[in-house]
């Protein structure tokens, strides 16, 4: 069976490094050096969550905390990436009740805590039943679905221990938490996080073709044709870029082709739900 990373790869794509997921490392780095409250938004599909897995290291550490008591070849290596980014990655089910969001980031710190430790203790005695607290940034993804209860929770961590939080959701998340007086007073970051840029949309498209066994060339006519149709149609978005291209994969298997045209991104295009242009 699949675990959860992988799942999420196979619908993303693999994660690639643009600069504004470079400009999150940094904002996710002020808030957690600062102890701050974050806001970062932005339309769906952009990279905000594919970001922040990766500032956390979540993707192995998610399945090993899983699977909590299975002792792993790579859990000193999952300890280790935790240690340097201090920080645990948490998205909230639909409707989900205060209690078990209480309940599962009091487990999810504990363990982060407990592998944190075995990589920083170094031989320093701890007294017995004294608990060291690590985690340095709690990272709440799809906040939207936080209700009032759950959010005074976070607040009342926040206030209790020198804690980052940083919360991601859509456009108008800051809007929604206005409503919330003492927490909203407290965000000290807001970051917006944008589609790719057209030079930026250039570099992913040169990964999509090598994929291929292709050679994207930005002088070429057809090519130049390919990139403007696919920047019309997906606006910079991350998700749909790969949704799309797992379309002219497809494509172009089935009707053995060696070239990118528009006729095929046209092809793989209404094969897509993706709105109104």
């Amino acid at each position: 069976m699949d675990d959860s990373a992988t799942r999420l790869r196979r619908r993303t794509g693999e994660f690639i490094a643009t600069k504004e997921h470079r400009r999150f490392v940094e904002f996710a780095n002020a808030v957690r050096r600062e102890a701050f409250i974050g806001l970062c938004f932005g339309p769906a599909g952009v990279g905000k969550t594919l970001s922040a897995r990766r500032y956390a290291h979540w993707d192995a550490a998610e399945e090993f905390f899983d699977d909590w008591g299975v002792r792993r070849d790579e859990e000193r290596q999952i300890g280790a990436s935790l240690a340097r980014s201090r920080t645990i990655f948490y998205t909230p089910a639909v409707k989900v009740t205060y209690a078990k969001l209480v309940a599962d980031l009091d487990q999810l710190l504990i363990r982060a805590d407990i592998l944190i430790d075995d990589q920083v203790r170094e031989g320093i005695v701890v007294s017995r039943g004294r608990r060291l607290h690590h985690v340095q940034l709690i990272v709440i993804d799809e906040a939207e679905r936080l209700s009032g209860p759950a959010l005074e929770d976070l607040r009342d961590r926040f206030d209790r221990r020198p804690i980052g939080l940083l919360l991601i959701g859509m456009p108008g998340l800051e809007k929604r938490f206005a409503a919330f007086p003492q927490l909203y007073s407290r965000i000290g970051f807001a970051h917006q996080y944008r589609p790719l840029t057209d030079e930026e949309l250039a570099f992913v498209l040169a990964r999509h073709w090598r994929r291929l066994g292709l050679t994207l060339d930005l002088d070429d006519f057809t090519d130049a044709q390919a990139i403007a149709a696919i920047s019309r149609i997906t606006r910079g978005n991350f998700r749909l870029l790969h949704r799309l291209f797992t379309q002219v994969a497809r494509i172009m298997k089935i009707n053995d082709l060696t070239v990118i045209t528009t006729d095929v991104i046209e092809a793989a295009r209404s094969t897509l739900v993706i709105g109104t242009e």
